[in-house]
């Protein structure tokens, strides 16, 4: 349901009448100086006569003068309709085609005249359509080779394993990856809002002080020539550690005009270096006294060679007795830390089957053996070092080939809770453990520092070891080791745009100025703006309604960032009104399961922060957002646009109904899609603002401070909820 608000300050129907009062006024002072003319030319006779006459048609002089306004008002209307209110009409059509919306054609409105000029104007808009589009063609053809380059450089950043964050010399972020996303997500709440984004600053994300000390280090490399420009820190983000290196963008001076910053999650490393260090002190502690007791033991029978028998048979079973206690002791904690004191080996995550695929194509092509594997395609993902590791197992079956001749093997893959089992099976002579022990021990292939690894190092890296058995039933012969499993990292799927790519970057920002403190003198294409919407039970937000649905997308640098959207419906803890579900098609079933305002708006809010709020008829939508405030401590104290008003100044000449948002988007050629959705409403009120920017800079209205003055003015902005 469209919120309509009053006209005008003076609206048509005001103008009209000021304009038939001054025409009455203007006949009649008329009609009296002409009939005062002809008084003072009569002689005294033909006064009386006269007069007589008027008295006697009283009725008459009154008749004319109550059907005057009428006469004239339809004089008046015909011509206002013809001529000045169609040309002022027809300024704005110009305007618009010109401006805006080349397909926009102006109406066939008026006297005849203004018909002829109607189509003439689109005559002119016809061709200058076709001219626009043979310009716009051969503009399009000269950026194919950019557009490949920024296609080319969204690929890299998308597909970069490392999250990657590039900033201008005031911290705001004007490029990312997904990788950087997932990392600096700020909960695990489910909500949407992502705190990462075009225009942001990356002290919201990371700790300023580490950043701005990192800077300072890099200026003074710059000062001392150093070639090192690169800083390194570490910051603490959400639970987690994350290492950072930072290096400089430097512009033409030389100076810091930005910087990049790639981040690395070290948390489970430095996890793993405490729980080794705390093992190591455990260790010693623990040990320090067996040891101290097996060496005075050991020094007293040293000492007194000529102990009796029974003595030291004593001092033999407590050095027996606390070298077992050692020896249990370190065996536990080598079992309860294995992973812990394990050497820390780059392993990837790699399905299981892919390895496999991997087996099988090594063995054919080196030594012939076909490999056939058993069992379901499970989806068991394995860390290894899949290199390595196939080049072992290589050498394992080039033996087994070389000594049993072996020229088929099947491979299995079995879970066995935290651990995947790899089984190569083959029938003929059983491999002695024995052997398996000495192949272990045989170095095989190349490394590239000219070092061969051998099976058991690289069995070590995996934390695994081998074993040999028969299976008594089918009497086959089994290889058999065992791999950690693993859950990889999923890295959200990014949403699509317009384009073949998301657009994540946008250079121009390396020239923004800051946000603060001259917000009001910025102008309206270089805001950065959050674009809202609600849907909400009912129209009256004083009476009790509340929302259920909040939408929002932001705008950056003059361009609508779809990808960048916040979308939450919201538990309203009461009932929706009828008619208000009739127009936004949310029930009280899809709201069941959903947050409380009080969780959803603060995440709104960071949404929103340090943004221009935009929204069509805005004073409704933040009448709701008020109304909460004492109850979730949230506030929203930056400026607010509406769509509404803006259209209003953009198109004065519109009546009412012509500043609806459908209204505004088809005069203007934005597409509606998802109308009535918080987010979709959200969408077409960002296109329809930044298509109103440039006809609002023909009227003079080229900053936030002379938007909002401007708004002001209109009876629209006074209307209450």
């Amino acid at each position: 349901t469209e919120r309509r608000r009053a006209g005008l300050i003076m609206g048509p129907r005001t103008r009209f009448a000021l304009w038939l009062g001054l025409l009455c006024a203007l006949v009649i002072a008329l009609f009296g100086a002409v009939g005062l003319a002809l008084w003072v030319d009569l002689d005294v006779a033909q006064r009386e006569a006269l007069r007589s006459m008027l008295q006697a048609r009283v009725m008459l002089g009154v008749l004319i003068a109550v059907l005057l306004p009428f006469v004239l008002g339809g004089l008046l209307q015909m011509w206002l309709s013809a001529y000045p209110a169609a040309a002022l009409r027809l300024a704005e059509e110009v305007r618009l085609i010109h401006g805006v919306n080349p397909q926009h054609r102006a109406a066939l409105a008026g006297a005849p005249e203004m018909r002829q000029l109607a189509r003439a104007i689109n005559d002119f808009a016809q061709a200058h359509a076709a001219l626009r589009g043979d310009v716009d063609a051969r503009i399009e053809e000269a950026n194919a080779r950019l557009a490949q380059e920024r296609n080319r450089l969204a690929a890299l950043m998308s597909e970069l394993a490392q999250s990657v964050l590039v900033c201008n010399a005031e911290a705001r972020i004007l490029l990312y990856n997904a990788r950087a996303t997932q990392l600096l997500r700020s909960d695990e709440s489910g909500l949407s809002g992502s705190p990462v984004g075009l225009g942001r600053s990356i002290f919201g994300l990371l700790d300023k002080a580490l950043i701005v000390h990192a800077l300072d280090k890099i200026r003074l490399r710059i000062e001392q020539r150093n070639a090192d420009l690169v800083a390194h820190f570490v910051a603490a983000r959400a639970g987690r550690l994350l290492r950072a290196q930072m290096a400089p963008v430097l512009d033409q001076r030389g100076e810091v005009g930005g910087f990049v910053l790639m981040l690395e999650d070290i948390t489970r490393a430095v996890e793993t270096g405490s729980r080794r260090d705390f093992l190591l002190q455990q260790l010693t502690e623990g040990t320090r006294a067996s040891l101290a007791n097996i060496r005075a033991a050991a020094e007293t029978v040293q000492r007194y060679p000529d102990m009796e028998a029974e003595r030291r048979q004593r001092f033999t079973e407590v050095i027996r007795d606390e070298a077992e206690k050692l020896s249990v002791r370190l065996d536990e904690s080598l079992a309860g830390h294995a992973e812990t004191l394990r050497p820390q080996w780059p392993l990837e995550d790699m399905l299981a089957t892919d390895l496999v695929v991997a087996l099988q194509r090594s063995f054919a092509a080196t030594l012939g053996v076909t490999a056939r594997h058993e069992g379901a395609d499970e989806p068991l993902w394995v860390s290894v070092d899949s290199y390595s590791l196939v080049q072992a197992l290589t050498h394992v079956m080039r033996r087994l080939t070389q000594t049993f001749g072996v020229t088929e093997v099947a491979l299995r893959l079995t879970a066995e809770r935290r651990l995947v089992r790899l089984s190569l099976r083959w029938r003929g002579p059983s491999l002695d453990p024995a052997q398996l022990h000495e192949w272990e021990e045989q170095p095989f292939g190349m490394a590239g520092d000219g070092q061969a690894p051998t099976l058991r190092e690289v069995l070590e890296r995996h934390g695994s070891e081998a074993w040999c058995q028969t299976d008594r039933a089918s009497g086959d012969n089994l290889l058999s080791l065992q791999l950690l499993t693993s859950r990889p990292e999923r890295v959200p799927a990014t949403p699509e745009a317009a384009q073949s790519r998301p657009v994540y970057y946008d250079f121009d920002l390396f020239n923004q100025p800051g946000q603060r403190p001259e917000l009001d003198e910025r102008a309206l294409a270089e805001l950065a703006c959050t674009v809202f919407d609600t849907e909400t039970t009912g129209l009256s937000p004083s009476d009790g309604d509340e929302i259920i649905s909040i939408g929002a997308v932001r705008i950056v640098n003059g361009r609508l960032l779809k990808q960048e959207c916040f979308d939450q419906l919201v538990n309203p803890r009461r009932a929706v009104r009828k008619e208000a579900q009739q127009v936004h098609g949310i029930s009280a079933q899809m709201l069941a399961d959903q947050p409380g305002i009080e969780q959803v708006l603060p995440v709104f809010h960071r949404f929103a922060e340090d943004t221009v709020l935009v929204a069509h008829n805005a004073a409704f939508d933040m009448r709701f957002l008020q109304l909460k405030e004492a109850q979730t401590g949230v506030r929203f104290v930056q400026p607010v646009l509406d769509t509404l008003l803006l259209s209003a100044l953009a198109h004065p000449g519109h009546p009412d109904a012509e500043h609806q948002l459908e209204r505004i988007a088809a005069r203007l050629g934005v597409h509606v899609i998802g109308r009535h959705t918080a987010l979709g409403d959200a969408i077409v009120t960002g296109e329809v603002f930044l298509k109103l920017v440039p006809l609002l800079a023909e009227r003079g209205i080229r900053t936030l401070k002379q938007a909002r003055e401007a708004s002001r003015k209109t009876l629209y902005a006074k209307v209450d909820y």
